[in-house]
């Protein structure tokens, strides 16, 4: 991936956070409580508000943050989030719970296979051209 492919995926990346962290906590948060799973022991309400302050944190950190090694590590901290959030994802699936025009199980599965995609794009838009020639050597 060239670097102007990097850094564009890692700026879209930040706005595609601070959209949703936006939306955490105005006009789409009871969307988001449908994602809270029913066994997590805390008031959905409040996970949605403190994911939302998380997203809109790593969304800015995302747009303002360009030296290596500090992007890469960001980019291992929003994967890490993504990877966190993803039981939500699947509660939505097993819990039958409707949100964002996830109406169906078909549509929530499919909805599963984008967790994966954001992970591997906050990886490889912070992830640095000399770990990229590694890899190509290997």
């Amino acid at each position: 991936m060239s670097k102007v492919l990097r850094v564009a995926g890692q700026a879209a990346l930040g706005a595609v956070l601070l959209t949703a962290g936006t939306a955490h906590l105005t006009a789409l948060r009871e969307e988001f409580r449908a994602q809270v799973p029913s066994w997590f022991p805390a008031d959905p309400d409040t996970v949605v508000l403190a994911s939302g302050v998380v997203e809109l944190a790593l969304g800015t950190a995302l747009v303002t943050t360009w030296k290596q090694p500090a992007r890469r590590r960001l980019g291992w901290l929003v994967a890490g989030f993504f990877v966190a959030v993803f039981p939500g994802n699947i509660a939505q699936l097993v819990e039958h719970k409707d949100a964002f025009g996830l109406d169906t199980d078909t549509k929530r599965a499919v909805r599963l296979l984008g967790q994966p995609a954001l992970i591997a794009w906050a990886l490889a838009a912070t992830r640095s051209a000399k770990a990229r020639d590694r890899l190509s050597e290997e």
